[in-house]
């Protein structure tokens, strides 16, 4: 069987009236996944295994990865009985390769936010939110087993060994689902413009272990209009294609439309005063914040461009635009979401605000869910502000003016 075909028993099982939940799919994926081990219809498309191709990058990351968990795996069975120093190193080698198997959060960012978008887009709505429940998991399992490597020599070796392997084990079945199925699903799937605009986004997110030297420039192919008949050439609503036993005949014709075009220059009323299209665009980006505007039919419709992808404190692309907002959560974070917009549509809360100290980025985040309603006081949609406060607390005194010369100077 195909790969669209388990995706779409997936749905069935899900949107049917069987009481059927995501989470209980979740539960049953490894074996899902194992029933159709070797059973899954290969996939053969050009480029594919190029360099550069996000289904080649894709697979060296997963080969890279797999070689950390054997590394581990070899360091920690010759930590038991190792002597003193040799232990020292040993622990010192764990460190560096849990640091590395650790940069597979990169693989699934790009996996989520770049990968389920364009399949949820082809009506392939359950098996990202069944991966992306079960990669949470995966998640947690890492936290533990650095957890406890990290510990070492003070926590026990067999529990350290006991929470990898549980880690690994999970981690290397979602390998197999990545290959056997999710591949598998997108190649099937996906035109060769979804797959020009996953690469043209992937930098924003990183990659695990490994990082591709050559650029994947795909061979387009485009209607050559020379080797057409005069007669199509008269007509450019009209196309001939030569075929071995004679003449093929296409005829367009084109529905009447009128388009309105937008003029993005000239200033229009805008708020309390005057603004063009153009200016508004680029006060918006030049705001020291990421904002994100989800309307009233809970559609992800718009995003600033105030810093490249790889800088945003809430990283978002092009191919987000267009999703459901329950979409663009992991499913552990969809009650909090809900109970958010939920809130804010009917009037309960105006605003909701939260704050967190990012160590590894150096940054203290603050986050703002607003509802936003019009003259009338209907709802619109929900304003997500998003900014880093962390320089505000290194401010070095309660007075400071940048035209004045600085003492001393």
């Amino acid at each position: 069987m195909s790969a669209i075909e388990i995706s779409l028993m997936e749905q069935e099982l899900i949107s049917a009236e069987t009481g059927i939940t995501f989470e209980d799919v979740m539960q049953l994926c490894d074996v899902h996944a194992n029933l159709f081990k070797n059973a899954v219809q290969d996939v053969e498309v050009a480029d594919a295994d190029k360099p550069g191709h996000p289904v080649r990058v894709f697979r060296d990351e997963n080969l890279a990865l797999r070689a950390a968990l054997l590394r581990i795996r070899r360091l920690l069975s010759r930590l038991a009985g190792a002597s003193e120093e040799d232990a020292a190193a040993i622990r010192q080698g764990l460190t560096r390769q849990m640091s590395l198997l650790g940069q597979f959060e990169r693989h699934y960012q790009r996996k989520e936010e770049l990968f389920f978008p364009v399949m949820e887009k082809y009506g392939h709505t359950a098996p990202p939110k069944v991966m992306w429940g079960v990669d949470d998991q995966i998640r947690e399992l890492f936290q533990v087993a650095s957890q406890a490597i990290a510990s070492l020599p003070e926590a026990d070796l067999s529990e350290a060994s006991k929470a990898f392997e549980a880690f690994a084990a999970e981690f290397e079945s979602m390998i197999f689902k990545e290959e056997s199925i999710l591949i598998m699903l997108l190649l099937e799937a996906l035109t060769q413009d979804d797959w020009i605009q996953i690469a043209s986004e992937s930098d924003a997110y990183g990659y695990a272990i490994i990082i591709p030297h050559e650029k994947w420039v795909p061979e387009r192919v485009a209607f050559d209009a020379s080797a057409s008949a005069e007669s199509d050439l008269a007509d450019p609503n009209t196309r001939v294609i030569e075929t071995p036993d004679g003449q093929v005949t296409i005829t367009f014709t084109p529905k009447a439309t009128s388009q309105t075009v937008v003029d993005r220059e000239t200033p229009q009323a805008f708020g309390l005063g005057h603004l063009s299209v153009q200016q508004a665009d680029m006060i918006l980006n030049h705001l020291p914040l990421e904002i994100t505007f989800v309307n009233k039919d809970d559609i992800f419709q718009y995003y600033n461009d105030s810093v490249p992808a790889d800088e945003m404190i809430f990283k978002r692309t092009p191919s987000q635009v267009g999703r459901h907002v329950e979409l663009c959560h992991p499913p552990k974070f969809l009650p909090k979401v809900k109970a958010i917009f939920s809130q804010l549509r009917s009037g309960e809360r105006e605003k909701f605000e939260m704050w967190f100290k990012s160590e590894s980025r150096g940054k203290f985040v603050h986050v703002t869910y607003a509802a936003v309603r019009n003259a009338a006081g209907e709802f619109e949609g929900v304003l997500e502000y998003v900014q880093d406060i962390q320089p505000f607390f290194e401010l070095g005194s309660d007075y400071y003016r940048d035209l004045e010369k600085p003492e001393g100077k």
